[in-house]
């Protein structure tokens, strides 16, 4: 066994590099699961051990079990793969893709910007608490899966969601996959704005929402955050899907290719938070509750 190789990803996990001071004391959680794959996902391929934070910084502290700590223990594709629309075309811009996320696209042209946000989003407490799975559509409709699941759900004619009934059925990984697709017809930018409470970007951590509501629009994850811990500049790693429906892929800092796939966040003086496909105002971001 390669005992420094684990070493090396246990440090990777807590945000540290092996020559460096801990940040802070936290027992290790167990492995995160990741509920669409058979069989766990090999360590190497894991995002915190793909990307390390830039030379003399850390990750920022989360909890174990977090939505943050999940999202470090992404599973990723094979270094090199691209990034696939959903109907199996490659994207056209391949140079803004670091890495891709080893999850499905989906086969219609539905799991877009927030609905990448939203999958994630419903895969980590599908993992937790099912219970706790629910999005709101732009029309204002509170859809959830633990309603879906007992055969309660919506229908929509011309402008209203209207409730309508469905055969009940256990509460498995399949049943939240037919439960998102509507969801994601239905909802949007707009309506995952309105779910997210605004936070301030200097104090933006793993799963945060940089996200635009409206038509267009545009919505980027926070997957993981790192910090130098004497300038106090943060680093943010960003993912995103995009139109058409297209994999979930880690975003490539090509205005600084020194930083890889990390982004500096902006001075307090600087308006927007830029990213390859889009850019921000410094005050469009969001946290679920």
């Amino acid at each position: 066994m390669n005992y420094l190789y684990l070493l090396g990803l246990v440090l990777a996990t807590l945000g540290l590099r092996p020559d460096a001071s801990p940040a802070w004391q936290t027992p290790l959680a167990a492995a995160p699961s990741y509920p669409w794959l058979s069989t766990p996902p090999a360590a190497q391929q894991q995002l915190a051990l793909r990307f390390l934070p830039p030379p003399g910084c850390r990750r920022v502290m989360v909890a174990g079990g977090s939505w943050g700590a999940w999202l470090r223990g992404l599973p990723l594709r094979p270094a090199g793969t691209p990034a696939h629309l959903y109907t199996g075309r490659l994207k056209d811009n391949q140079a803004v893709v670091a890495a891709v996320i080893a999850i499905d696209a989906g086969t219609k042209d539905l799991q877009q910007c927030a609905d990448a946000v939203i999958r994630l989003r419903a895969e980590y407490l599908f993992s937790q608490n099912f219970n706790k799975i629910h999005f709101h559509l732009t029309t204002g409709y509170d859809a959830w899966f633990s309603d879906y699941v007992v055969g309660r759900t919506f229908r929509v004619q011309g402008e209203q969601v209207l409730p309508a009934s469905k055969p009940a059925e256990a509460p498995t990984h399949a049943a939240l996959g037919q439960y998102l697709l509507p969801v994601f017809g239905y909802a949007g930018t707009l309506s995952l704005s309105r779910e997210l409470r605004p936070v301030p970007l200097e104090e933006v951590r793993p799963g945060d929402v940089l996200i635009h509501g409206g038509r267009p629009g545009h919505a980027v994850l926070v997957a993981d955050v790192a910090e130098h811990p004497q300038s106090g500049q943060r680093y943010l790693l960003l993912a995103q899907s995009y139109m058409p429906a297209q994999d979930i892929h880690i975003l490539r800092n090509i205005a600084q290719p020194a930083l890889g796939a990390w982004f500096a966040v902006p001075a307090p003086t600087e308006p927007l938070v830029e990213t390859p496909e889009w850019t921000f105002a410094r005050t469009e971001l969001g946290r679920f509750e």
